[in-house]
């Protein structure tokens, strides 16, 4: 189980403010190349302790350098070629972790087709900071030195594999952050809100819980601008002053999920149900999501029928939708479509006469003035 996973179920049960460390075994590996030109010639120029250090590399966020020494590091191996690595423990450590540090190093000479052609692999050892570690004094004899397998146009070519383990506390604060709501699929702005900011609102829906960040739903509904404002201002003392709490009753958390998801993400769910797009134009109405609203009565015109045109008029009435009362009068201004509920007295035409008596009236007059001219 990840730390993100526990974290995130502790938040779950209420626990805001949180944060975590992990003690744990780390295995890192790297390799690095050090190559020595005109090999013969350098072995002949230097002593034996005098070494040929490679630039610095980074292998488990600690610093390293290969040291050769072409006669030997002391007298007795002044025969030998002899390796080790230098752990560089100062300012310039990448990787700053409290705990043990252990490696194992293998040191390989290449042939010409740069492969190992002779390796000498160390134990896996503690290692102490600023000291020279991983040491093949006795590496290879220089009689045992190939000029065609090891010295490629006298070119010593040797290559470090360095395995570092590091036992310690990562100190590293872990804040994983809520999950969203809804399906972060509307880009890499909406997922950032989410992964890097911390939720400061919680509304309560028909008995769900929805985490919101306060500055996007102030941005995009006035009306909750003004909620939350009164929200702040009536909060009692004893609760996270970091959070604001809301509480939606008109509403079931179906339709605020969706209304969420559009407040983030600029894009509705599917409203192919005329029961889905109803409760969403209700909701986008209330909180003034002009653009949510449109839509939805975009996608309401296309289920305009008899059996739905009176109480689909009145919705366009009560919620001021000027799209959707246009398409039910060209519906009802249609040949036969409103003497059809007339004569049969459908339960819509009682609907007409008591929801939408405005509308009714127009068309009863455009129908007199056709029949005029």
């Amino acid at each position: 189980m990840s730390m993100s996973t526990v974290m995130s179920a502790l938040r779950g049960a209420g626990r805001q403010q949180l944060s975590a460390s992990t003690f744990a075994v780390r295995h890192w590996t790297g390799s690095h190349v050090l190559r020595i030109h005109e090999f013969t010639q350098v072995r002949n120029m230097v002593y034996h302790g005098v070494e040929m250090r490679s630039s610095t590399f980074a292998v488990g966020g600690q610093d390293w350098r290969i040291c050769c020494c072409p006669n030997g590091r002391s007298y007795p191996s002044e025969d030998y070629v002899s390796l080790y690595l230098h752990h560089d423990c100062g300012s310039n450590t990448r990787h700053q972790m409290t705990g043990d540090i252990m490696a194992k190093v293998q040191f390989s000479l290449l042939d010409q087709a740069l492969k190992p052609c002779y390796t000498r692999t160390t134990k896996l050892e503690r290692v102490y900071g600023g000291l020279k570690w991983g040491e093949c004094d006795d590496f290879i004899r220089h009689e045992d030195l190939d000029k065609v397998k090891h010295l490629n146009d006298d070119c010593l070519t040797i290559l470090c594999d360095l395995t570092v383990a590091v036992t310690g506390t990562n100190d590293r604060m872990e804040v994983p952050s809520l999950p969203a709501p809804f399906d972060l699929q509307a880009g890499q702005l909406t997922e950032a809100i989410w992964n890097k900011e911390r939720p400061d609102v919680r509304i309560e829906v028909d008995g769900e819980a929805f985490d919101a960040h306060r500055w996007v739903l102030e941005a995009r509904s006035p009306v909750f601008k003004t909620d939350l404002s009164l929200s702040l201002a009536k909060a009692t003392t004893g609760k996270d002053e970091n959070t604001i709490e809301l509480r939606i009753d008109d509403m079931d958390a179906e339709v605020f999920k969706a209304l969420l998801q559009f407040i983030y993400t600029d894009a509705p769910p599917l409203l192919d149900a005329s029961t889905t797009a109803e409760r969403l134009l209700v909701a986008a109405d209330k909180y003034e999501l002009e653009k949510l609203k449109l839509m939805c009565e975009e996608a309401l015109c296309r289920h305009i029928g008899m059996g739905s045109v009176a109480s689909t008029l009145a919705l366009a009435e009560r919620h001021r939708c000027p799209v959707l009362r246009e398409a039910c009068m060209r519906f009802l201004s249609c040949a036969g479509n409103l003497e059809t509920i007339m004569a049969m007295q459908m339960d819509g035409f009682g609907e007409l006469k008591r929801d939408c008596s405005s509308a009714l009236l127009e068309l009863v007059t455009k129908k007199m003035i056709e029949m005029e001219q």
